[in-house]
């Protein structure tokens, strides 16, 4: 495999887990399985929306489905995809320390 094509399927993977919405419905999957019926009362978002988002998370291959007579429910495939999710998070929450200890700093510095 060409490093490019590594490339373009790490970014499609990103963009994918990159969408609100989709990172609300793998945060609810985090620790159990849940139908669509659950994710729409976790998650608030419509179950049209929700089916669309699932379908897009299920073509990718970061979540799986498991039928039970009327009711699909779905997992997270991998638990790295949450350990992924979980290290950008703790990266996102020290950016933003840096940036508010740099707003502080400029306050201070002008007073």
């Amino acid at each position: 495999m060409y490093k490019k094509d590594f490339y373009n399927m790490h970014a499609d993977i990103c963009k994918t887990i990159s969408n609100p919405n989709r990172q609300a419905i793998l945060d609810n999957l985090r620790d159990t399985e849940m139908s669509v019926t659950e994710l729409i009362k976790k998650t608030g978002i419509s179950q049209a929306n929700l089916s669309q988002h699932l379908s897009i998370l299920r073509s990718k291959g970061v979540v799986n489905t498991r039928r039970d007579g009327n009711n699909i429910f779905y997992s997270i495939s991998n638990p790295k995809i949450l350990q992924a999710y979980d290290l950008l998070s703790e990266v996102m929450q020290e950016l933003f320390q840096n940036k508010q200890r740099t707003v502080n700093d400029a306050i201070v510095g002008n007073k």
